[in-house]
């Protein structure tokens, strides 16, 4: 046995658990894997014998969760389904406006837990008319869908996507671009007007953050509940929020890097503009033209005053001008990838998870433009949080609920 030396010279036995090479004996190792074997066993006796219950008399809990109905062509309407609940579920009949259908489903009819199928009904849709569709399982469970205004469901071809491409580059890349042009101008204003714009860029932040939360929170509802969609939202941001500070964390005296804040705030806004985009080619995806183009007029106003919160953090630098060109791609491309998803795959599973994201990194920007305005603070000698930041963070929350009013008129 080893032996080592106390603060009085007396010598003492070491302890062969902490010298890191016996602990890992495979005894040990045994040992530690010994309660995960027998939590298995437990569970596995719960699933065979259902809890001692015995056999259940009750009926089977069903739940079937419709993601998503497209008219790829005139006469055929699909469905993507799955199994929400915890038992199997029987597809047994479809009805579309309270007649029922011939339908052809993509394998088997019986339904595992979270298990999915496509279901396509041969019916002779009518243009601009609204239809309703109801599914009904084998021990008569009826579940509901609808087609709110029946238009053909856009294709998946090169025209298609160059056309929701320039949706999307009007959207995002544009207006991102035309708040970046106020550039030479923030660079004339002194410390005070900088400390505010700065502010600004924080109340512009805590806006997106804030409404991409409710975004994704309504976006959860159609998530199947066995992923637990409203809870994920805040799982994820938190994960991102503290992702993004380990890899970004410094020494406490050394302020973030003004570009590559620069970079990070970007990055956050164009998370937020691919929920928006996502908003957008789900309104075409649907037939809702009229919806889709007021919601590219609405997104391309509010998205002008990202560009100023982007270049906040560089003013006193002088990037080479191909930063602007990324930095506006990387706040406003994302915006097409969006409008893509929406239109042709979307899943509410995954808005919700890439809504999530993005909160999580806008409120880590947010802490990285707090700890410049704490600094530039230290510099002057002056408190932090003053009236200059307090009427910067109001005027940036303000401009942002005043440009979004004109989306949600």
């Amino acid at each position: 046995m080893s032996k080592a030396t106390n603060s009085e010279g007396n010598v003492q036995p070491a302890d062969s658990t902490t010298t890191g090479r016996s602990a890992w004996t495979p005894r040990w190792i045994a040992l530690g894997l010994l309660p995960l074997v027998l939590l298995a066993g437990v569970l596995a006796l719960i699933v065979i014998t259902d809890a001692g219950l015995g056999d259940r008399t009750t009926p089977p809990i069903e739940e079937l969760n419709v993601q998503r109905v497209t008219l790829p062509e005139p006469g055929r309407i699909v469905l993507d389904v799955v199994n929400d609940g915890p038992d199997p579920i029987t597809i047994a009949q479809v009805l579309v406006d309270d007649a029922y259908w011939s339908h052809e489903i993509d394998g088997d009819r019986t339904l595992g837990r979270l298990e999915s199928t496509t279901i396509t009904i041969p019916y002779p849709w009518v243009e601009g008319e609204a239809h309703a569709i109801a599914l009904v399982s084998g021990t008569g469970v009826v579940f509901d869908a609808e087609v709110p205004v029946a238009l053909e469901s856009p294709k998946t071809d090169s025209g298609t996507f160059a056309r929701f491409a320039l949706i999307g580059f009007y959207v995002g890349v544009i207006p991102v671009a035309l708040g970046l042009l106020w550039y030479p101008f923030m660079r004339r204003l002194g410390d005070t007007g900088m400390h505010f714009i700065l502010a600004l860029t924080i109340g512009l932040l805590v806006f997106l953050a804030v409404d991409m939360f409710g975004e994704a929170q309504e976006t959860a509802l159609a998530v199947p509940h066995a992923f637990e969609g409203p809870l994920l939202v805040p799982i994820v941001a938190l994960l991102t929020f503290l992702l993004l500070m380990t890899i970004s964390s410094r020494k406490p005296d050394q302020p973030p890097h003004g570009l590559g804040l620069a970079y990070r705030i970007a990055l956050g806004i164009g998370l937020h503009n691919l929920g928006e985009g996502l908003a957008i080619g789900t309104a075409f995806a649907l037939g809702e033209v009229a919806l889709g183009v007021f919601l590219i007029l609405g997104f391309t106003l509010h998205n002008v005053t990202e560009g100023v919160g982007i270049a906040a953090p560089i003013v006193h630098e002088r990037p080479a001008l191909s930063n602007f060109v990324w930095l506006a791609l990387l706040a406003g491309g994302p915006a097409i990838l969006g409008v893509w998803i929406g239109a042709f795959v979307f899943s509410p599973l995954w808005a919700t998870v890439f809504l999530a994201i993005g909160i999580g990194a806008i409120a880590q920007v947010i802490v990285e433009v707090g700890r410049i305005i704490v600094r530039g603070a230290e510099r002057r000698d002056k408190p932090a949080l003053d009236w200059s930041t307090m009427g910067g963070i109001t005027a940036g929350i303000a401009i942002m609920y005043a440009t979004a009013l004109v989306v949600a008129a």
